[in-house]
């Protein structure tokens, strides 16, 4: 058997940068709210017992995709199928093409990634 060449698939994804101020972070989590990835509650110092906002009685899964402020230092975590990850300023949180939602450093989504809008990056 020999080895065989693959391009990926052109997908288009959405994305927003995480900025340096509370209305950034605000514009961020509410987009990610939007989109069916909520804020989890719970003691942030415990990420495993954190839950969904609205969890029905009896319910105690743990949530597979969400965001928590990390008290330790503020930073944005975000949950996902791979676990935990952190978010710093300038990252892009990427909504894939399953509706799941994963941080990207600025210069791998740069190298990664061109708008479909004309925009900057």
């Amino acid at each position: 058997m020999t080895a065989q060449r693959f391009r990926k698939k052109p997908v288009e994804i959405e994305a927003m940068q995480y900025g340096t101020t509370p209305a950034d972070a605000h514009a961020l989590t509410s987009w990610m709210d939007a989109n069916l990835c909520p804020g989890l509650v719970g003691d942030a110092l415990d990420p495993d017992g954190l839950r969904y906002p609205y969890r029905f009685e009896g319910d105690d899964s743990t949530p597979s995709r969400g965001w928590y402020i990390d008290p330790a230092d503020g930073a944005l975590m975000i949950r996902t199928l791979e676990g935990d990850m952190r978010t710093r300023p300038g990252d892009y949180v990427i909504r894939g093409v399953q509706s799941e939602f994963y941080p990207c450093r600025a210069d791998i989504f740069a190298a990664t990634y061109e708008s479909l809008d004309g925009g900057e990056q």
